[in-house]
């Protein structure tokens, strides 16, 4: 059964663009070392909960959009290969205080589907 990464996190209106570029090379890069598929997404219809919500989550501003993504794998072992060899090209090499969002805010984590239809 497949693996999956999946992602969550606030992204500056007025950065859209760039996360949208950012976002382009990383599934270039993800697809290239083997990820089966890779999604992003924008929120269009992500309200403000009152104890919970994805912009809760990820603490998103009033100038701030929601972006939901994720990838996925062969399997577990599949995934570490691929973000070992992610984590090594050069493509995605970043200052972290360049980046069109605030990576401490951003949720992520690997996840073991029980169920594919």
């Amino acid at each position: 059964m497949s693996y999956v990464d999946g992602f969550v996190l606030a992204v500056p209106k007025a950065n859209l663009d760039a996360y949208k570029k950012m976002a382009q090379m990383g599934g270039i890069v993800w697809k290239e070392h083997g990820a089966l598929a890779y999604v992003e997404c924008i929120g269009d219809d992500v309200p403000y909960g009152e104890v919970t919500s994805f912009p809760r989550a990820v603490q998103a501003k009033d100038d701030e959009i929601v972006v939901f993504s994720w990838v996925v794998y062969e399997s577990r072992e599949s995934r570490d290969a691929v973000m070992a060899k992610v984590m090594a090209d050069a493509r995605l090499k970043s200052d972290w205080s360049t980046m069109p969002f605030d990576g401490k805010r951003m949720i992520f984590g690997g996840f073991q589907p029980f169920m594919e239809l």
